[in-house]
């Protein structure tokens, strides 16, 4: 989740206080209940979309969990991370956080498509996205918990916010405390948003510093990490690992007890266990499964609720590519 580019400023305080106003007022009217007259089989129709997408191929599963995380931390849960680009228009994708590596817009795509056909210009595609994220942890064996809906989708996106907002994987634990503050995210939401890196992998390119630089890394791991991750760029940038070199393709919380062993594939990840503040929740979370669950769901419903769009804001697009 934690593969991106560059922190932002802390901006005015004054206008930080309206903004938090703005959102809290805003996720207040979204609701699980939102679509149960207007479009009753939607959560079953993503549901059976996602599901077979992850049964094909489990690495999407945090490829679209990502995707959720990338929209959430640029402008909000708005759906602007899937606006294409056009000769008029240059949106996120493209960002570097997101660029050569952004994976599932298909997939969102033929949810789409399929959701559409039961319900013309009904669910966005801020809430698809959102409840594609659940769907895609509890395919790969995670925890469910309830989406609020309501989410409306922009018209808008924003390069320099992607490239500025979104905590990039050489990430100290204080820049990852700070960029998920700045949020309106907790450090145990942070620490437990985290723990979405028991799926997925990350490039070379990503590691590369870690494996070669760090002391805080066990040197066995590094070494298996080095045999396909040369020193020397750009060869070998593109080589995956995976994130949870336990259970790379299982939601469990051998992310967490990875990190006591000093293999957490990123610098940001092995952040969260190297004598900091963060110690405690890692150690809790690797002993306690449950917790962990319980304290991640929370955490998502947290994350999607980040400047959503309601009521008569933004648009509900036909395509989720492109604004009406």
């Amino acid at each position: 989740m934690i593969m991106a580019f560059s922190t932002g400023s802390v901006g005015h305080p004054i206008a930080a206080i309206l903004l938090l106003g703005l959102a809290v007022t805003a996720s207040a009217q979204l609701s699980a209940t939102f679509y149960d007259a207007s479009c009753p089989s939607a959560l079953a129709t993503i549901k059976s979309a996602v599901t077979a997408a992850v049964n094909n191929e489990p690495r999407m599963g945090a490829s679209l969990l990502r995707l959720h995380f990338h929209d959430c931390f640029v402008q909000g849960c708005d759906a602007s991370v899937l606006l294409n680009d056009t000769a008029s228009f240059t949106g996120e994708q493209t960002a570097f956080p997101n660029r050569n590596s952004i994976r599932g817009l298909n997939v969102i795509d033929n949810v789409k498509a399929q959701v559409e056909a039961v319900c013309a210009q009904t669910v966005s595609c801020a809430d698809i996205l959102t409840v594609a994220a659940r769907d895609s942890i509890v395919a790969l064996g995670g925890p469910s918990y309830t989406v609020p809906l309501g989410r409306r989708d922009s018209t808008t996106a924003s390069l320099s916010e992607a490239n500025r907002d979104l905590p990039p994987p050489n990430s100290d634990l204080a820049d990852l405390v700070g960029n998920f503050s700045r949020k309106g995210l907790s450090v145990t939401d942070m620490v437990a948003l985290s723990g979405a890196h028991t799926i997925g992998q990350a490039a070379c390119l990503n590691f590369r510093s870690r494996i070669y630089g760090d002391s805080n890394i066990a040197p066995a791991y590094a070494a298996s990490l080095q045999a396909n991750c040369p020193q020397s760029a750009p060869n070998g940038d593109g080589t995956l690992a995976p994130l949870d070199v336990s259970t790379p393709n299982s939601f469990d919380n051998a992310y967490y007890s990875n990190l006591l062993s000093q293999q957490g594939l990123l610098h940001s990840d092995q952040q969260l266990f190297n004598g900091g503040s963060t110690d405690a929740l890692v150690n809790t979370y690797s002993s306690n499964a449950a917790q962990f669950s319980s304290d991640f769901a929370a955490a998502m419903v947290n994350m999607g609720n980040i400047g959503v769009l309601t009521g008569a804001q933004g648009e509900i697009r036909l395509n989720c590519g492109k604004v009406n």
